[in-house]
């Protein structure tokens, strides 16, 4: 089922950000916070914001938040209200919650409270950017584990014109070129006779090893 509602619970610069996000992508979004300049500052641009405790269970069933598909606990830097926060929404029956952790311990302590999915948002852009400043052509990096990535990369001048049947990513580097941006479109699952043009962005999938031999080998023939 697709998600239609959310609650977003903290409008500090994640939460706000993600809220407003979601609301260009065409859903509906509550949005919590204890801070009243916050939540005026967000009123005109979300579904609906409150100025309330999300500590306070009570104020959540007003709220009809069981209501909601999917709960976000993006509260900053008070960790005992969110974790708090993220035992509500679980015991209300939200289906999906999602919570920001600010350090490992927290990270680890949501995830024993059954929280759906922890958000790093500090690490991970941390890691993003580490990757785009070693590598010239990494647009963007998200790591599904620990072994493998899925990469954003520019097409370099040395591929420029070729096929992907011509590279065959998979036999050479045992890594899968599953999308292509190009000016006119997203080609998704691209077959061996589409060619790669300059300023195209190939979306690719393997293993974090594997990926960073064929970034090493795409770099020195530029």
């Amino acid at each position: 089922m697709k998600i239609q509602q959310f609650v977003v619970i903290g409008l500090g610069r994640f939460g706000s950000s993600l809220a407003l996000e979601l609301m260009d992508l065409g859903y509906e979004v509550l949005g919590v916070d204890l801070n009243e300049e916050l939540v005026n500052d967000m009123s005109a641009y979300l579904t609906h914001a409150v100025a309330a405790d999300a500590t306070d269970e009570d104020m959540l069933k007003s709220l009809g938040i069981r209501n909601f598909d999917c709960g976000i606990v993006a509260i900053g830097s008070d960790i005992q209200m969110s974790i708090l926060t993220a035992i509500l929404l679980k015991d209300l029956g939200i289906k999906t919650v999602v919570a920001k952790a600010i350090s490992v311990l927290h990270g680890r302590a949501l995830e024993k409270l059954g929280v759906d999915r922890v958000i790093f948002p500090e690490r991970d852009m941390g890691v993003r950017v580490a990757h785009q400043l070693v590598t010239p052509n990494l647009l963007d990096y998200i790591e599904l584990s620990k072994e493998y990535s899925i990469v954003e990369l520019s097409v370099p001048a040395c591929l420029a014109g070729k096929t992907l049947g011509e590279i065959n990513p998979r036999v050479n580097y045992n890594c899968s070129i599953v999308a292509i941006h190009k000016q006119t479109g997203v080609i998704v699952a691209p077959t061996a006779m589409d060619v790669l043009n300059a300023g195209d962005i190939m979306v690719m999938i393997g293993s974090n090893e594997n990926i960073d031999r064929f970034e090493a080998v795409i770099n020195e023939d530029e």
